[in-house]
């Protein structure tokens, strides 16, 4: 790849900030290789549209001379010291002097002259422009098998289950942006899993989202890349978990309450074979009572995540949620807590009595641990239930004032 550092009146790095339409960003640690011919095509594309813009480098620490190429070639360089490919993009973005940012990778695997469809949406009114590699295509060597066929596709896929957001490549690193928007989701990752962390934010948020074919060619750098499959894999994956408390938490807890009492219930009065020689028996029914706790525990997790991520800021306010919070407050929660461990309470009590009936002695009656069981499961939610509407109750606290603060 040709390096570029001759290239004749650049802009002076130090002109008053105006503002523009446009910003092509490129997040850079140490890509000498690649960043001249980088600055230079994105450079040819403002030229050639008559676009008024910038290009601009969000530095990360290089170490290899990729700033002052960057600069002879016409860009503006931030110095971002938080490490990270999301810290370098946030910083860059809220740096930017364009309406709209056009952020790509710096390494010369995507094409800076040809942004024109990125525009073209962005002026229809979108507010997040993704590029979808494998709609565009992907040149031999340019994505490594694994990412193509497996990382990818399956990230995509968990991202569109869980914001809705139909978009086919939510890792692609060719994407535009209304700055404005993006700016108000407040996004906070530093690592790699920003590309999941704006899609989803800007999903949940209700903000325009559209997709446009884009190439991706082999990278020009010969050091291995910044991506680490496993360890950035994972970080996106934890992500979307995090920022989806129906499918971390909501979901499967609802499905082991439903598993754990139709077991319950169909092995409440005994056994039940199955086949000759293959039955279900107390096993079984201490399995299905045991699932039914841990899905309440879920549940009250799911609901406590939610509720606490909209209070954060990090997801937006769910109004079914708020219709059931007020519509159990801390008191009515502790009525219900309170009369569910009555009925567990009156199972244990009836429990002891049978004890009490053979002195105390070993119970040979099935049916009267089986009513034991079921009793202490009761408890046990009632239990999780009282401090979860306590940790609710918690969480709809005002802030604290601080001495001086207007009220």
């Amino acid at each position: 790849m040709t390096v570029l550092a001759n290239r004749e009146a650049p802009p002076p790095q130090d002109r008053a900030a105006v503002p523009l339409e446009l910003t092509i960003l490129m997040p850079c640690l140490n890509e000498a290789e690649t960043i001249a011919e980088c600055v230079a095509e994105a450079r040819s594309f403002l030229a050639r549209t008559g676009i008024a813009g910038e290009v601009l480098v969000a530095d990360n620490g290089s170490s290899d001379g990729s700033v002052p190429l960057a600069q002879q070639n016409g860009a503006r360089v931030v110095a971002v010291a938080e490490r990270g490919y999301g810290a370098a993009l946030r910083s860059g973005i809220a740096a930017a002097r364009g309406g709209f940012v056009i952020m790509g990778d710096a390494d010369g695997s995507y094409d800076f002259a040809n942004l024109d469809a990125f525009i073209a949406r962005l002026r229809d009114g979108s507010d997040l422009v993704m590029g979808n590699r494998f709609a565009g295509g992907i040149a031999p060597g340019a994505m490594p098998l694994l990412h193509r066929y497996l990382g990818n596709p399956l990230l995509s896929l968990i991202g569109r289950l869980f914001c809705g957001a139909r978009i086919g490549d939510f890792h692609c690193g060719l994407r535009g942006l209304r700055r404005e928007a993006i700016l108000a989701l407040d996004l906070r990752t530093a690592g790699m899993e920003f590309a999941s962390e704006m899609v989803v934010r800007a999903a949940l948020a209700g903000l325009a989202i559209s997709q446009v074919p884009t190439t991706l060619a082999a990278d020009g750098r010969s050091r291995p890349p910044h991506l680490r499959t496993w360890h950035d894999g994972w970080r996106h994956l934890r992500f979307l978990l995090m920022v989806s408390p129906r499918w971390l938490f909501l979901y499967p807890g609802l499905v082991l309450v439903a598993l754990g009492s139709i077991g319950t219930a169909f092995l409440f009065f005994g056994p039940v074979m199955i086949t000759a020689g293959f039955g279900l028996g107390e096993h079984t029914f201490l399995v299905s009572a045991i699932g039914i706790l841990l899905g309440a525990q879920l549940i009250g997790f799911g609901v406590i995540a939610r509720h606490l991520g909209a209070a954060t800021g990090l997801l937006p306010r769910s109004r079914p949620l708020i219709a059931v919070v007020s519509a159990l407050p801390l008191e009515r929660g502790l009525v219900i807590a309170l009369a569910i461990a009555g009925a567990g309470l009156a199972g244990c009590g009836w429990s002891l009595r049978q004890w009490a009936l053979v002195d105390f002695g070993a119970l040979t009656a099935p049916a009267v641990l089986r009513v034991l069981a079921v009793s202490l499961v009761l408890i046990a939610v009632a239990v999780q239930m009282a401090f979860t509407f306590f940790l609710l109750a918690v969480i709809d606290m005002p802030p604290h004032r601080k001495e001086g603060d207007i009220p």
